[in-house]
């Protein structure tokens, strides 16, 4: 079955950085997009951004746009997000998912992992 595991929250200061990584099975790793969803305290999922299969071809949601970079090794079957310059409104619970396909002005996903928490505070 399908398991994507994140790994990497902790608690960060304003301005530091941090990486989250997310471990793929149970499918084909490299045949489908993947994406990173967030979601803060008391509010809804924000889609954070989005990869290719291949990894060539990425896109970020506005608010996270120049501070953090998606990236992925299909060798390993591991998705990755690298954080920088992270602000307190980035405190959430992030998730790994397949997919993401934008329909419509939705996003849709597959399978999701157990979230791993990040919080930006001083």
């Amino acid at each position: 079955q399908v398991q994507l595991v994140e790994s990497g929250g902790g608690l960060v200061q304003p301005g530091g950085s941090l990486g989250l990584s997310c471990a793929a099975s149970g499918f084909t790793f490299s045949s489908y997009a993947m994406s990173w969803v967030r979601q803060a305290p008391g509010k809804g999922l924000e889609w954070v951004s989005i990869i290719d299969s291949g990894g060539d071809n990425t896109d970020y949601a506005d608010s996270v746009k120049g501070r953090f970079t998606i990236s992925r090794d299909n060798a390993k079957n591991t998705l990755y997000l690298q954080m920088n310059s992270l602000k307190p409104e980035d405190t959430a619970v992030y998730y790994c998912a397949t997919q993401g396909t934008l329909l419509a002005g939705t996003r849709h996903f597959g399978s999701w992992g157990q979230g791993t928490q990040v919080t930006v505070s001083s």
